[in-house]
């Protein structure tokens, strides 16, 4: 049994280092793809936060070899970004993306920490760290989508616009 137990929180471990190495990689591109400064400024912030998650977690677990990129739970949750992200879209639309697949991946990999927990109820001691870390770049980021979606918005509109006519989404009313 006790087998089973190691096994199954090894797996948890490596799901974790896997999950912190795409995230940092996919916050990167995002960070090179994008013309806003505020949200490059914070892909890349959260970039460095997700390079110190990976480097502890190795140094700590010492993984005998690089998890499976095609097994593990983070590389089915973390993998490529899809293609609809990519191309096609207005470099506003594309940062509104970006922020979304962001936002998502921050709070999977907050969820991912809840599965560091020993069968006696003992959590992995920098487990509570790491998630408020993401839980908390979840909410900074999920706070910059309105504005970037309203902006995004209004460039594919300008030329819709009649003067004489207020039709711009103003402030979002949603944004508390």
């Amino acid at each position: 049994m006790a087998d089973k137990q190691d096994d199954l929180r090894r797996s948890h471990v490596e799901d974790a280092i896997a999950a912190e190495k795409h995230l940092e990689t996919r916050l990167r591109d995002f960070a090179s793809g994008c013309d806003d400064d505020e949200i490059k400024e914070t892909f890349f912030a959260y970039a460095g936060k997700a390079h110190e998650h990976h480097e502890k977690l190795v140094e700590l677990f010492h993984p005998a070899d690089a998890p499976s990129n095609g097994k593990t739970l983070a590389a089915r949750l973390f993998g490529p970004v899809p293609v609809s992200t990519q191309t096609g879209f207005i470099q506003e639309e594309r940062t509104v993306q970006y922020l979304i697949v962001a936002y998502t991946s921050a709070a999977a990999a907050a969820a991912l920490y809840e599965t560091l927990v020993a069968p006696d109820g003992d959590r992995f001691s920098l487990g509570p760290v790491f998630q408020a870390d993401h839980a908390h770049m979840a909410e900074k980021l999920f706070h910059l989508i309105p504005t970037r979606s309203i902006i995004a918005y209004n460039m594919l509109t300008v030329a819709e616009i009649d003067p004489s006519v207020e039709t711009k989404v103003g402030e979002a009313s949603w944004i508390s």
